[in-house]
């Protein structure tokens, strides 16, 4: 079993490890991390600095969290992209075909009352209904089976 997990090196993409790890460990399946760096677009040399170090923490990041997976008896394997995270795993599935593909679903933390609950949705849809997420994207054109994680802490409980 070929299984592909989006991975930045967030606490989001952390937890989508962790689950495939409890899901899928005893079938020990090759795992191939794809982390894609956005480049902000940019023509100074701050912004320039800014992708640097951001892309070197998330390389970095990576690496550890193969590692870690490798310690644990699974195949590992890193794809590190720049660009459109939606466009670039979107292709690295139609190339190396996986049998799933995990994605951690983004998650917003709100301090819990009702007024930032309610801003927080607002926000939420608007931004999914003009630029869409990674994960909207990827579930309407992904050609293989698609789990995306839950990552707010009510959803974790078990």
């Amino acid at each position: 079993m070929k299984i592909m997990i989006a991975y930045d090196h967030s606490r989001n993409a952390r937890i989508a490890i962790d689950w495939v790890k409890r899901m899928f460990g005893e079938l020990k399946p090759s795992i191939t991390l794809i982390s894609v760096i956005e480049d902000p677009q940019s023509a100074t040399s701050a912004a320039d600095d800014f992708f640097q170090q951001q892309y070197q923490d998330q390389k970095s990041g990576t690496e550890q969290a193969a590692q870690q997976l490798s310690a644990a008896g699974f195949t590992t394997s890193i794809l590190i992209a720049e660009g459109d995270a939606r466009k670039l795993i979107l292709r690295a599935t139609q190339e190396r075909a996986p049998d799933m593909l995990v994605i951690a679903r983004h998650s917003y933390k709100s301090d819990g009352n009702f007024i930032t609950r309610r801003l927080d949705a607002l926000v939420q849809e608007f931004d999914h209904m003009t630029f869409g997420s990674v994960s909207a994207f990827l579930a309407r054109r992904v050609q293989c089976p698609l789990l995306i994680v839950p990552t707010h802490e009510e959803d974790l409980a078990e």
